[in-house]
C-alpha cells in the first residue's frame, strides 16, 4: 500500500467519527426536545394555580400573637389501692395546667450556669 492509501484510510476514520458525533449530539438533542414536550404534557393535565384572591389572607383583626404561660405538672390521683389500676376515664383531659405563679423565673447573674460552663456555682 502505498502513502496516499494510507492518507484516504485515516481521512475516512476521521469523518466517520464526525459522523458519529454528529449523530450522538442530534440524538441527545432530540431525547431533550422530548423531555421538555413530555413534562408539558404533564404541567397542562395539572390543576390550575390558585388565583391570588383564593390565597390565604391575614384576619381582620391583625396577626394572632403567641400566649405564653407557666405550667404545671397536673399530677395523677392517687389510687385507694396500690395494686389498682388508673383507667383512661380518671385522668384529666391535659397533662399541664395553668401555673399560679405566672412570674417567670429568670436567670441570676451569678447563679450557677450549665454543665461544665467552667461557672462557680450557687454562689
Amino acid at each position: 500500500m502505498s502513502t496516499a492509501t494510507f492518507v484516504l484510510a485515516a481521512s475516512s476514520s476521521e469523518v466517520l467519527n464526525v459522523i458519529a458525533a454528529f449523530a450522538g449530539g442530534l440524538f441527545i438533542a432530540g431525547a431533550l426536545v422530548c423531555a421538555v414536550v413530555f413534562g408539558m404534557r404533564v404541567q397542562d393535565r395539572e390543576l390550575p394555580r390558585p388565583l391570588s384572591k383564593e390565597q390565604p389572607h391575614l384576619p381582620e383583626t391583625g396577626p394572632i400573637r403567641e400566649m405564653r404561660e407557666m405550667r404545671e405538672p397536673d399530677e395523677l390521683p392517687v389510687t385507694a389501692d396500690e395494686q389498682e389500676r388508673l383507667m383512661p376515664y380518671q385522668l384529666h383531659h391535659s397533662g399541664s395546667r395553668r401555673g399560679k405563679d405566672q412570674h417567670r423565673k429568670r436567670w441570676l447573674p451569678g447563679s450557677s450556669g450549665g454543665f461544665g460552663s467552667g461557672g462557680l456555682g450557687h454562689v
